[in-house]
């Protein structure tokens, strides 16, 4: 065989094990793509991928399945879409616990840094901070009052041991100089009904599953973690309005493919997603949930989950929070 035959061999064998090129990405998609949801359906991270998934199809014009995978704290999702071939066909939805996770399990199977990569931030948002509104808590200086002149006799309930509303609150509670007593629970739902019940005083939430409880008047809402107030609850002051000087805790959502999925497919990704939080109604949505659109580059969404690895570790720490 000469030298020009076996140049033409090699190239033929090359381009037939590459996982996908560019000219391939060129036909994507040309069949359905799915969005893996790491939590049960029915949550705020559920309602902003199906709100997403279902405009990103009609501009791809194909459909995208949203399935959730519940199971370890959003792990066994993640890990799975890890584990998933990089043609772009599979996404994983991300949130802050993702972010969390690497300080809090002592045995994860997955490597967000190395095992998957962004493809863009979809929505971020503060939460509420909310006590019983029998209390003699009316704001944040209130409560901060009272727990240090009795120590150890408020608790603050939490979706669960390491979750982002339990981490949320061990943060402003140090940031504050007070300490609160942790009680867990499996979700948000019934940490927000203890509170509501009088056997906790504190919780913290994102807006959307807690907005319903302030407005009916079953919580009170005394402080929001973000840097600026929401148009939603124009009346309740950030938690550095509240006397905790440069305080600033949101929680986000975004989505990642497994490492090493072709470039132009994540930026052709990228792109739509971009057309798809700029819409009007998708805008609205988002915004009347108190979790605005958040669109991102690639290498942005990557940066700050880098960022918020280091960010919660300490906290994670601090906090005495491990899971096997």
């Amino acid at each position: 065989m000469n030298l020009a035959r076996l140049a033409s061999a090699f190239l033929a064998l090359a381009a037939a094990t590459l996982p996908l090129s560019a000219a391939h990405a060129a036909d994507y998609p040309d069949k359905p793509l799915k969005i893996i949801v790491p939590y049960p359906p029915g949550g705020t991270n559920d309602v902003v991928v199906r709100l997403v998934g279902k405009k990103l199809g009609e501009q791809l014009g194909q459909p995208v399945i949203v399935e959730n995978k519940a199971g370890a704290s959003g792990n066994i999702g993640a890990e799975a879409v890890a584990r998933s071939p990089a043609d772009g066909y599979t996404l994983l939805l991300v949130t802050t616990g993702h972010a969390i996770h690497p300080s809090l399990y002592k045995n994860l199977r997955y490597d967000i840094t190395k095992d998957l990569m962004g493809v863009s931030r979809l929505s971020s948002g503060p939460m509420l901070v909310m006590v019983n509104p029998k209390l003699a808590i009316n704001n944040l200086k209130d409560l901060i009052a009272r727990a240090k002149a009795e120590p150890g006799t408020l608790n603050f309930s939490s979706a669960g041991n390491g979750s982002s509303t339990h981490l949320t609150a061990e943060l402003l509670a140090s940031k504050a100089g007070i300490k609160l007593t942790h009680i867990p629970f499996n979700g948000s739902a019934p940490a927000m009904s203890d509170v509501m019940a009088g056997n906790t005083q504190v919780v913290l939430d994102l807006m959307f599953s807690a907005l319903p409880q302030v407005q009916s008047g079953r919580l009170r809402a005394i402080a929001i973690t973000g840097t600026k107030r929401s148009p939603l609850l124009p009346d309740v002051p950030t938690v550095a309005e509240s006397g905790v000087a440069g305080f600033d805790a949101e929680v986000w959502n975004g989505l990642m493919a497994p490492a090493k999925t072709p470039q132009p497919i994540i930026d052709r990704l990228n792109a739509e997603l971009k057309k798809v939080l700029e819409d009007p109604e998708i805008k609205q949505r988002l915004d009347a949930q108190g979790f605005p659109a958040s669109w991102s580059t690639p290498a942005d969404f990557d940066k700050q989950i880098v960022s918020e690895i280091k960010r919660w570790a300490p906290v994670v720490q601090a906090s005495g929070a491990s899971v096997q």
